[in-house]
């Protein structure tokens, strides 16, 4: 688990200032909750599609849901999932949310490759004990110190580089083809996203780091650092929950940011 760090230059830039790597997940949520202001953005499904919630009973209500999901075993969720994908066509085995058509994104409900699902289950409850407000989603009685935002490195990636690989788990994956697409995905972060209007700031050594991050552990870090700080300067975007999120966004599915 790696958070990038970061905060605003001016309109345009937003500068790289360091990592922080978490041994566990309760190392990370720890931390989240005792720093005591932030907006991040998170590689990590905040939502389960309402098809899929409706099919199975499950609370519509957005809390209830959450607290519901986070009670259940792995294996249970596993079990569920696998029957509502066994019941559909071919071709529309998982439901999906709103966000997933913009964003190019794997259905919150995804328990392989990548598991999501299970992501999902591991991250939300840890943002919430955080005291995290989950704009659109979530408000906790304290007030919004630390914002918590849907993110996906992906989205940003293929906007800049298409749907080059650029990173492996597997060692024996970990090619020239894939360091060159690091490459350019860096050089074109830092020459800045069009869409966005936003450049990523770094050092050299922070550079290297990247490039030589094969896993792509601190590079996916950094497209989310940029993401939230597109959110973070439409903050009080109206009308809507702000932090550039759409205005009819779904208060049970949630939504990735910039997408």
């Amino acid at each position: 688990m790696v958070v990038a760090l970061g905060a605003a230059r001016g309109t345009a830039t937003i500068a790289l200032t360091g990592f922080v790597a978490f041994p566990t997940l309760d190392a990370w949520g720890r931390w989240l909750a005792d720093t005591p202001a932030w907006v991040g953005g998170f590689d990590l499904p905040f939502g389960l599609p309402r098809e899929l919630v409706l099919q199975l009973g499950w609370p519509l209500e957005w809390a209830p849901l959450i607290d519901h999901y986070a009670s259940l075993g792995r294996d249970e969720i596993r079990g569920r999932f696998a029957a509502f994908c066994a019941a559909r066509p071919t071709g529309g085995k998982f439901a999906h949310r709103r966000t997933d058509g913009p964003a190019g994104s794997s259905p919150s409900m995804k328990w392989v490759n990548p598991p999501v699902a299970f992501m999902l289950h591991a991250g939300v409850p840890r943002l919430i004990a955080a005291g995290a407000t989950l704009p659109g989603l979530h408000a906790p009685a304290e007030g919004g110190a630390r914002i918590a935002l849907e993110a996906y490195p992906g989205l940003l990636a293929r906007e800049l580089i298409g749907r080059r690989s650029y990173k492996s788990d597997a060692g024996a994956a970990q090619t020239e083809e894939r360091r060159q697409a690091r490459v350019d995905l860096l050089a074109a972060l830092e020459r800045g996203s069009p869409r966005l209007g936003l450049r990523l700031a770094i050092d050299d050594a922070a550079r290297t780091l990247l490039l030589d991050d094969a896993k792509g552990d601190c590079l996916d870090a950094a497209l989310c650092l940029l993401q939230a700080g597109w959110a973070a300067a439409r903050r009080e975007s109206h009308p809507g929950p702000g932090w550039g999120l759409p205005a009819d966004i779904d208060p049970l599915e949630g939504w990735i940011v910039t997408a």
